[in-house]
């Protein structure tokens, strides 16, 4: 089983590095990943030799405090509470040691910058009271700044040194030696001994001591907001959710928390309010805003029976909706659960970080005491032996190691769920960038998913006569191609007639009598059924529609063609320049679909695509990507994520498009929330960026300590006499992890690549028919806009009618073709339940 955990106590790399390797000593443990930034740890463990208490217990003996998680969604850092007490600890820290560091550094600097000092700390002789004076001053500043010590010495104990034992150690040293010194002047000030009083005078290390301590919570203080920064992704798709719903209780509408709505609940949304919970409209109508989960940038028009997805705003209108998915069932929660586990999961190029932190606090502190010895067997003094440990100590950053990757997977995977691109973990988002070929699934990838109406062409009869023949004897098929030929037609208002005797002909068409005269519909095998003949003209552009990858319809009426209509799953507006970018990117591309070879190759014609690969079975899509992958290619599938599912498995990075109600699409490593293809190639950009980010990352806390480290013990001093203080190391150390985290934070500067610009449809399309009759209806009774819903439904039940119901003025304004008698109207409004006043 996997289970989640909390840590606390970690402050730096080497303390996650003990927390994974006590963890991983565990009998029956065989996967632990702990993530420093998020104070997480996730564990693999098998459920009979070991529990969630002794994995507790196995952090608690190295140091560190666990827990196991909840399951519940934890405040993102830019909300979290508990983030916010520390940074405001962190803030009083530092102004209290700035304060007590400023007075320290007058009394130790000073003289050294001509500034006067009060008699009675003056002079060589008064030299016992400057060093009293400089050690009160100090004390405050490591009283406050206790944790480190206490931290410190506690790993320790546990023989795991972290960042924290350095600093301890380091300004310990510092303290100690400053007090050694302390009685030294004391002493010799007894014994009138003023040369002695002299040099030790020189030798305290109070204001090291003070300063290291005074910039180390600085720059954690720096670190820390930072940090802060890289859940801002997190915390917007928290500011989503809604935090009450109106829940219909007992007949009753009642206001209650998110958290107490249950699954089948009656829940109210009226225009304004955000949908709490995903499920289904069981009555009235809406517009939805759903760009911040779909990214569908246009409103959508939602009626009875139509699933909503929770955080989607209502733009206008009234609707009671059946709860179907509650808490972190939701698609929001699973969409933010996606970015936490992505964020706090480990790309396979952190474990080498991982590894030198394992092991680089004890080799520092191994470092620090070899200079020491050198220094004092070449024949320098104490001081200068512990001055060349005390810097190396507290210039060595385990943490810029530790932070390296984790700040840019999360500040990525952030990025990534902010334009519509979930990584299911880091490591899909780390192979994503190596990736150099791409097989695209056809329907649903590149297409729009459903045919559509794209070219109509009337033979002796006007446009809206054949759209109305078409409507009419369609509207009873259930067929795919029927359904596209039904939604042409009533988007552009024609009406509806009477269709009787209606048949299907199985693989071929339907037919029925509409007004009484014989029609049909269907292929070119009807009508060679049934002895119809096809002008030459007619039959040419069957034939130019067919190979152009489209379904041509004819239509016939009285036994004569009088129509055809072509049907095809047409390109998305952005396909095109998705493969043109990938194509960039150098980055193969193949074309993968089940269809015949023609329509494959015309589809592919129009993509740009060289490589297709047609009339291939589901279960034979997996044997295409290992195909590729043995000629050595990194391959990513992208597809809808349900009958590629075997092919987004088998390839080195799995993309599923079109997951906007369901995120958690097992198969897939990486969801595309928008639907479009371009998004994939911002995936592979994003990953790319975020991988470069990591290493240039790695390099510089590499370097850092590979540079820093050999000068604070010295190798400059005998060619050149350049040393390094450790305050100055202090100050560079803390600014190496500050400069870690603010280059992971460039990544939020990604930009999405830009969509090209819809073109205008090249098909031919029939202009909308305006409507010719007008009629007002005065109405009383009206309360709310869940009336107009009502009033609204019984007249559009009227074939060819265009309703609109106006609350405020309490009228129904109906168009179309023909407006039934005032008599229908009234029936239908009254059955309604609402009263019918007056006809203008």
């Amino acid at each position: 089983m996997k289970q989640r955990f909390r840590v606390g106590g970690m402050s730096c790399a080497a303390c996650s590095a003990h927390v994974e390797k006590s963890v991983s000593a565990v009998p029956g443990v065989s996967e632990v990943q702990v993530n420093l930034l998020a104070g997480s740890m996730a564990v693999q463990y098998d459920e009979t030799v070991c529990d969630a208490q002794k994995i507790i217990h196995a952090v608690e003996s190295g140091g560190y405090t666990a827990a196991a998680d909840d399951g519940k969604q934890q405040a993102a850092p830019a909300q979290d509470p508990k983030a916010n007490d520390e940074l405001r600890e962190m803030k009083t820290r530092i102004v209290v040691s700035a304060v007590f560091l400023i007075i320290l550094m007058v009394f130790s600097m000073g003289p050294m910058l001509g500034l006067p000092l009060p008699a009675f700390v003056s002079g060589t002789e008064n030299a016992f009271a400057l060093a009293l004076v400089q050690f009160l001053l100090t004390l405050p500043i490591v009283f406050i700044n206790r944790k480190y010590y206490i931290n410190g010495f506690k790993t320790l104990l546990h023989r795991a040194p972290t960042m924290d034992a350095l600093i301890a150690v380091g300004s310990g040293a510092a303290l100690v030696y400053g007090v050694y010194a302390l009685f030294q002047i004391g002493y010799a000030c007894a014994a009138g001994d003023m040369h002695t009083v002299h040099t030790y005078a020189h030798d305290l290390y109070f204001e090291s001591a003070g300063m290291i301590l005074t910039l180390v919570t600085l720059g954690k203080f720096f670190e820390a907001r930072a940090k802060r920064k890289t859940g801002e992704a997190i915390a917007a798709l928290m500011d989503l959710r809604p935090q009450t719903a109106n829940v219909l209780r007992g007949g009753q509408e009642v206001s209650v928390p998110i958290e107490e709505v249950r699954v089948g609940d009656l829940v109210v949304v009226r225009g304004g309010q955000s949908v709490p919970v995903d499920g289904e409209i069981t009555e009235g109508n809406a517009f939805l805003d759903e760009s911040a989960i779909t990214g569908e940038s246009m409103p959508v028009e939602k009626h009875t029976g139509d699933a909503v997805i929770g955080a989607t705003v209502s733009k206008s209108g009234y609707f009671v909706m059946k709860a179907a998915r509650v808490g972190d069932d939701t698609t929001l929660s699973q969409i933010i659960r996606l970015v936490e586990e992505a964020g706090a999961s480990k790309a396979p190029i952190a474990k080498l970080a991982d590894k030198v932190a394992g092991v680089f606090v004890p080799v520092v502190m191994g470092i620090a005491l070899l200079t020491a010895i050198v220094w004092l067997v070449y024949g320098e003094t104490p001081s200068f032996a512990l001055t060349r440990a005390i810097a190396v100590l507290v210039i060595s950053c385990p943490c810029a190691l530790g932070l390296a990757t984790p700040v840019a997977i999360m500040v990525g995977t952030g990025v990534g769920a902010k334009n519509g691109v979930l990584f299911q973990s880091a490591e899909a988002l780390e192979n994503l960038h190596n990736v150099n070929s791409v097989i695209l699934d056809k329907t649903g990838t590149v297409t729009q998913g459903r045919p559509v109406v794209t070219d109509v062409k009337s033979f002796g009869v006007e446009p809206d006569d054949l759209l109305s023949l078409a409507l009419s004897i369609e509207a009873k098929s259930d067929h795919p191609l029927a359904d596209a030929v039904v939604r042409y037609a009533r988007e552009r208002r024609v009406r509806e007639r009477t269709a009787t005797d209606f048949e299907m002909v199985e693989g071929q068409g339907v037919r029925a009598r509409i007004d009484g005269v014989p029609c049909m519909a269907g292929n070119r095998r009807m009508l060679l059924a049934n002895g119809l003949a096809l002008s030459r003209s007619a039959q040419q552009m069957g034939e130019a529609l067919a190979a152009a990858g489209k379904t041509p319809l004819y239509f016939a009426a009285n036994r004569q063609v009088v129509g055809i209509f072509a049907v095809a799953d047409v390109l998305k507006p952005t396909s095109r320049a998705a493969v043109e970018a990938l194509q960039r990117l150098n980055i193969e591309v193949t074309l993968l679909t089940g269809d015949n070879q023609a329509t494959a190759r015309s589809i592919a014609g129009e993509l740009g695509i060289r490589d297709v690969v047609a009339e291939v079975l589901p279960q034979d899509k997996e044997r295409v990507v290992r195909e590729k992958q043995e000629q050595g290619r990194k391959v990513a599938m992208i597809g809808d994520g349900i009958n590629d599912a075997p092919a987004l498995a088998r390839a080195d990075v799995g993309i599923a498009i079109g997951a906007g109600t369901d995120v958690a699409i097992s198969s897939a490593d990486v969801v595309l929330m928008k639907s479009d293809l371009m998004d994939a190639v911002d995936a592979i950009r994003l990953s790319r960026r975020t991988m470069r980010n990591i290493r240039q990352n790695l390099f510089w806390a590499f370097f850092y300590n590979c540079i820093g480290i050999p000068i604070a013990a010295g190798v400059l001093w005998l060619p050149l006499h350049i040393g390094l203080s450790p305050m100055i190391g202090a100050a560079a150390m803390s600014l190496s992890s500050v400069c870690v985290v603010s280059n992971a934070l460039r990544l939020k500067f990604f930009q999405s690549t830009p969509k090209p610009a819809v073109e205008p449809d090249q098909y031919f399309v029939l202009p909308k028919e305006e409507a010719k009759m007008k009629k007002v209806i005065k109405i009383e009774g009206m309360m709310c806009e869940h009336c107009v819903a009502h009033v609204k439904k019984a007249l559009e039940a009227f074939p060819g009618m265009a309703v609109e119901v106006d609350l405020k003025s309490g009228t129904a304004t109906l168009q179309g073709d023909a407006i039934p008698d005032e008599a229908r109207l009234t029936e239908a409004v009254e059955q309604a339940g609402y009263k019918v006043v007056g006809f203008a």
